[in-house]
This record gives C-alpha cells, structure tokens and sequence, in this order.
C-alpha cells in the first residue's frame, strides 16, 4: 500500500475468520497441534520454517519457538472487531500478531487479550465491556459463517473493494500489481451509474 499510496486511498478493515472455530476455549498445544495438522514433525518443522522465512524477507520477526499456545481466536476477533467503533483495529489487530508470532503470548487467556488491547491504545474497560458481550460473540460466528459461503476456506485472504479475492501470503509485488490493475479497472467504469447505465 505504501508503494501506491500516491495512486490510491486506502481505507483497511479486518474480518474476522477461524481456521479452528471448534478450538477449545484453552487452546492446544502449538506445536502438537500443528504437527498433526500438518502431517507429522517433520513437516511442521518446513512449513514453519519457512514462513519464518517468508516473513523475515517483509521485516517480520516471526518465533515459532516462542508460541506454546494455539488459541481459541474467537474472543480476540470480538476485541478486532469492537475496537474499530474507536478507530482502533489496525492497532490491535498488528499488536495481536506481534503478541502470538514474534512474542509468544498466551492468547487463549483474556487477561492477555486485553493486556494486549491495553498495549494497543484501547482502553481496558471497553475491551472488557466487548469481551462480556455475547451478542457482539455472536456477531463474529456469523461473520465467519458469511465468509465461508463466500468460498474462503483459509488466510491470509484480501477483499478488495468489495469486489476482488487475494488468496494466499503473496509477496508485496503480487497487491502492487493487483492494485493496479484493480485501478485500471475501476477508473474505466468510474464513469458509469452502478446499475451500467449513463456512461
């Protein structure tokens, strides 16, 4: 985006969405569970390997080593979601990866989650207040749900204008250029009505 940013505007939000929504509240071991995911040790071993691999090249510092815990995300996509009302997600989504990726946090524990939000710029009670709301929980079960009638069985996975699939952690070259063309596009229907009409 900082590549094109004198081209385009950027307005960026986070859906939620769950590998593992059946992920036990206290989560499972990091390793073990990715392990068997994965097809044994050995596997884990590359796949985790190189994505610390991958994410170093875009200035990620990435510590498998670190993570003890894969979590239930449930409750921190409640956070995402409800920080956004106070301009908050990117912050809080960004701290919530450096906390499980590169720090190792615990992020099965709510009180890690909203040390996490703290940390973020948000204040504690409203993370309290939004990790207390069933409704709020609810919101982001469906939401999920939606996102899979879409077809989206993974992620990373980008939504671009609403209109335009990205699969996949793609090197920063492969949005640049889909950015681009996404712009050509748009700008030459710029001058239509939505419905065709009046070109």
């Amino acid at each position: 985006m900082a590549d094109v940013a004198s081209e385009y505007d950027f307005d960026v939000h986070y859906l939620p969405f769950e590998l593992n929504p059946d992920m036990p509240a206290e989560g499972k071991n990091q390793k073990q569970y990715l392990a068997n995911k994965f097809g044994g040790e050995a596997r884990y071993e590359q796949i985790t390997q190189h994505t610390t691999r991958v994410a170093g090249d875009e200035g990620l510092a990435f510590d498998f080593s670190k993570q003890n815990v894969s979590p239930n995300t449930r409750l921190a996509h409640v956070l995402i979601q409800a920080a956004a009302e106070d301009g908050k997600q990117l912050a809080l989504t960004e701290a919530f990866f450096k906390a499980y990726f590169t720090d190792g946090v615990d992020l099965s524990k709510k009180e890690n989650l909203i040390d996490v939000a703290v940390g973020a710029g948000w204040q504690k009670e409203k993370a309290e207040a939004a990790l207390a709301d069933e409704t709020a929980v609810a919101q982001v079960a469906f939401t999920e749900k939606e996102m899979s009638k879409l077809g989206i069985s993974g992620v990373p996975f980008y939504i671009i204008n609403n209109k335009y699939g990205v699969s996949g952690a793609q090197a920063s070259d492969a949005f640049v250029k889909a950015f681009k063309e996404i712009g050509v596009e748009m700008a030459q229907g710029a001058a239509c009505d939505v419905d065709g009409n009046n070109c």
